[in-house]
């Protein structure tokens, strides 16, 4: 169970560490804040550039901690958060199956760290080496509490996001028309 707990363990917590990278520092052919920022503006996900940060950082941080068994409980509800606002923002309404861009994928990336911080991160983790190992059914449900919970007080107590400018209205309809020289004059002879 060893070896198992640890290639979980190593295998998720990377991918995350990665996905962080993608949007932090545009690694991996990844985004970078700027980009991804505006991506999320596009999904109605405003402020863009802060929600890209937070979910990089999320994602960084988490699955660095869930790959080095460091402060396991922490890193899994990072990721439960990240999934969270995953579902609620872009799956939720495209239902349950991936195959249809819906949140079955996100359901078990959560289910795979919140089993690891129940479980424990195993002997070969920085938490055993270090005496900070904190595993079990309460760890487990309390990350997935602070997870569920943290991004809804980030929500609520963040600023409002700054109004979008309006359009320059035009003050007359003909500057929106091309102009065009008047027919010449008719002669009778």
């Amino acid at each position: 169970m060893r070896l198992g707990l640890t290639a979980l363990r190593a295998v998720v917590g990377g991918a995350f560490a990665a996905h962080g990278a993608q949007k932090l520092f545009g690694w991996f052919g990844g985004p970078g804040p700027d980009a991804m920022g505006q991506g999320l503006e596009q999904m109605g996900i405003r402020p863009g550039k802060r929600s890209a940060l937070i979910a990089g950082a999320s994602e960084l941080g988490g699955g660095t901690m869930i790959a080095t068994g460091f402060l396991t409980p922490l890193g899994a509800a990072a990721i439960v958060a990240v999934m969270d606002q995953a579902v609620r923002t872009v799956h939720w309404s495209k239902g349950f199956f991936n195959s249809d861009g819906g949140y079955e994928y996100n359901v078990v990336l959560a289910a795979s760290v919140l089993a690891i911080a129940d479980l424990g991160p195993g002997p070969l983790s920085l938490d055993r080496a270090l005496g900070t190992e904190k595993s079990g059914p309460f760890w487990a449900l309390a990350a997935l509490a602070a997870g569920l919970a943290g991004p809804r007080v980030l929500e609520r107590f963040a600023p409002e996001p700054e109004p979008e400018p309006e359009p320059e209205q035009q003050r007359f309809v003909r500057d929106q028309q091309p102009v065009s020289a008047p027919a010449p004059a008719q002669r009778t002879a």
